[in-house]
């Protein structure tokens, strides 16, 4: 368990009272587990709902990473702080699980959104916690971001997510579809990082692309890394470019194939 000291105890106590009473009881009742989307990275990305939510929870459990993004909403002497990893996260929630008291709170904060790219750890814990005692909160999206930034429409995109454990093949087949139908993707890729050969990261792409009869010299090509950070990051360029090239696993590629149309078309 880790604690983050950031405010004496009794200012902090304080603080709890008073953020206990202004969060709506009726939007928690007989609720005991919230996951939340706490945005991209940036704190400021933060919604007022998951920042209540927070500070209402006896216990938090999260990534590193995503527990930095919440550290200055931590309260010390109140908050159990739970940092988790792949290899012991299904001990830890289910540690807290059997730890929580009635009307006990707990927030699992998810790096983005909630409902994007995280299903397989949002299923698991429905079933540790059952479906009614879980409320899912979301929040600002990588994609999101990514779409605003490059000025990529997301209802004239196709959105796809290799991060994730299963099989990617047909993920793989609806890619090269997309960009057959002349669709702008917006994606993330998949690291791995004790077997390269199931890393499907952007080189990896662009080489399968190629391979698939893709011309990606004629294709324009975001990577968008550590978005909303201060250690963000852009490459803008063909995406052939992007063959043997290393990019940080928190990123998101875009390519571009977005046809500007106005109202003033439809009259």
């Amino acid at each position: 368990m880790v604690f983050y000291n950031i405010l004496d105890s009794k200012k902090a106590n304080k603080i709890h009272r008073i953020i206990t009473k202004a969060v709506t009881k009726d939007r928690i009742k007989d609720k005991k587990l919230f996951l939340v989307g706490v945005g991209p990275g940036s704190s400021k990305y933060l919604t007022d709902l998951a920042k209540d939510v927070i500070r209402k929870s006896k216990y938090l459990i999260g990534y590193k990473y995503t527990l930095s993004i919440i550290r200055e909403l931590i309260i010390p002497h109140f908050h159990q702080v739970y940092e988790v990893t792949m290899k012991d996260q299904e001990e830890t929630y289910n540690q807290v699980f059997e730890k929580m008291e009635e009307n006990d709170f707990c927030t699992i904060p998810f790096t983005g959104d909630v409902n994007f790219s995280e299903s397989e750890v949002v299923d698991r814990l429905l079933e540790i916690f059952g479906n009614d005692n879980v409320e899912l909160m979301p929040g600002i999206s990588s994609i999101q971001v990514a779409a605003a930034k490059a000025k990529i429409p997301l209802d004239k995109a196709m959105v796809i997510s290799f991060h994730v454990t299963e099989d990617i093949e047909d993920k793989k087949r609806e890619l090269i579809k997309a960009i057959q139908d002349k669709k702008s993707v917006i994606l993330v890729p998949r690291p791995w990082n004790n077997n390269t050969e199931k890393n499907f990261m952007q080189s990896e792409i662009a080489l399968f692309l190629k391979k698939e009869g893709v011309d990606t010299s004629s294709l324009i090509a975001w990577v968008f890394e550590f978005l909303t950070t201060a250690e963000e990051k852009v490459f803008k360029g063909r995406l052939n470019e992007l063959e043997g090239r290393d990019f940080s696993p928190m990123s998101v590629v875009v390519v571009d194939q977005v046809t500007r149309k106005t109202y003033l078309e439809f009259e």
